[in-house]
């Protein structure tokens, strides 16, 4: 079974997201590596609502906003039902939101394009949005 780093690059639609971990070497390692692994993966479609020349241009904030798609543990949709979690903590140290918006999952500002899919280290759930971490759990709904 692949790799959540190699399952990324045999993608088509994750291709800018594959040249954004070429960039940061020590998010592609631990995408590489032994672990049980959650990865939201933006597919190019969220990456071109961004100016995406700046973004890869700062290593720096790049790092910073992979890892905030990173989550250490293993968690697949159904276990991401508002009922079970609200919220989880990133690799950065910031939590995503989790919330139902018209009986559909949000993670942040993000859509769940395609979900579970399985790898040697983890799963990814590939998103339409990219997650900034500047703006962590300002989309969660208040109650």
């Amino acid at each position: 079974m692949p790799t959540i780093m190699e399952t990324i690059a045999a993608d088509p639609s994750l291709k800018t997201l594959k040249k954004a971990l070429d960039i940061v070497a020590g998010v592609r390692k631990r995408l590489e590596s032994s672990g049980t692994l959650t990865f939201f993966a933006p597919n190019d479609d969220a990456f071109a609502r961004l100016n995406v020349d700046q973004v890869l241009g700062d290593s720096a904030k790049l790092a910073d906003i992979l890892n905030y798609h990173l989550v250490g543990e293993k968690h697949y949709k159904e276990e991401m039902d508002v009922k079970n979690l609200d919220a989880l903590v990133t690799e950065l140290g910031k939590s995503l939101s989790i919330y139902l918006d018209e009986n559909e999952i949000m993670i942040d500002n993000a859509h769940l394009v395609t979900t579970d899919i399985e790898c040697s280290n983890g799963v990814i759930h590939i998103i339409d949005n990219v997650f900034l971490p500047q703006h962590s759990g300002w989309y969660e709904t208040l109650a």
